[in-house]
């Protein structure tokens, strides 16, 4: 049984993008350091301690789940920017297109956007998900091009006994046909601190935990910008946290025009909404923001 590839935070990225187009996943080892990783669990720790267990098979009966992570904590920024995982998004993704508007051949190239966030702890007595690809959710054909680069950050250790995610090397490559088999997937083992990169297209899912100590982990997908989002960002991240974090990473959630046209409001670049009351005013914008969801922080 093939195991994944581990790599360092300094490979070289073209090697580490030839490595996914081949397997569909890798594992980063230390992508993040000690400090994000406390700051991370000081931030969201505290939203798990209070909340129950997922309510259906496929959640989990015994996995607790916290979404709205971008509203929860400010410490992101070198999670989604860590340069393997982004450089590899935006690689794999961030591909020319070209186009006719009237007699000119236009080349345009989407925008990458989070599409969902979630802290997710399996616990003793958790069996395994069943294996599946998300992609799945935008209906995307298979073989095909890669809309989808999701990212796991181990802020546990991840083992083979205690729900380390599920992983067929490869099964990117397959049909709509082919069916996935338990025995074909390999566990992810890792330190926390360590990240597993894999492409929408890859079959996967969480393992199962016959330990007495939870295994957590943080999932953060990045898709193609003109897709729907799996977690609606704005709805999900009120405007100051969404301020707090750099235009990059803004961007990212969202606040970004897709080429050739997407995104836009009155016209403009969604980012304009961000700016200040006079800004917006001069935009032709109303001046109030919408109405902002209330979160525990």
């Amino acid at each position: 049984m093939a195991e994944l590839t581990r790599v360092r935070p300094d490979a070289d990225l073209d090697d580490v993008v030839a490595i996914i187009e081949r397997d569909g996943a890798v594992i980063v080892e230390n992508f993040v350091d000690e400090e994000t990783l406390a700051g991370l669990w000081a931030d969201l720790g505290p939203a798990l301690d209070v909340d129950t267990f997922s309510d259906n098979w496929y959640d989990g009966f015994r996995t607790r789940r916290v979404s709205s992570l971008f509203a929860r904590t400010t410490r992101l920024t070198p999670v989604v920017t860590q340069r393997l995982y982004l450089g590899a998004a935006r690689a794999l993704m961030q591909k020319p297109k070209t186009m006719w508007i009237g007699r000119s051949r236009q080349e345009v190239t989407p925008s990458i956007q989070i599409s969902t966030t979630q802290l997710i702890q399996i616990h003793k007595g958790q069996g395994k998900q069943p294996l599946h690809r998300d992609d799945a959710l935008h209906l995307t054909s298979h073989p095909g091009n890669t809309t989808r680069v999701q990212l796991m950050l181990a802020m546990s250790d991840f083992t083979a006994e205690n729900g380390g995610t599920l992983v067929i090397p490869g099964s990117h490559h397959w049909d709509e046909e082919r069916a996935p088999q338990a025995e074909e997937a390999v566990p992810t083992v890792m330190p926390a601190g360590s990240g597993l990169i894999w492409v929408g297209g890859v079959y996967h899912g969480g393992g199962r935990n016959v330990t007495d100590v939870p295994r957590t982990g943080m999932t953060i997908a990045l898709d193609l910008g003109n897709l729907r989002q799996e977690e609606n960002q704005y709805l999900a991240v009120p405007r100051e946290k969404v301020l707090a974090y750099p235009e990059e990473v803004r961007r990212l959630l969202g606040y970004d025009r897709c080429p050739p046209g997407l995104g836009w409001v009155e016209m403009h670049d969604p980012d304009i909404v961000l700016q200040p009351a006079e800004v917006r005013r001069a935009a032709g914008l109303q001046e109030e923001w919408p109405a902002e969801p209330a979160h525990a922080v």
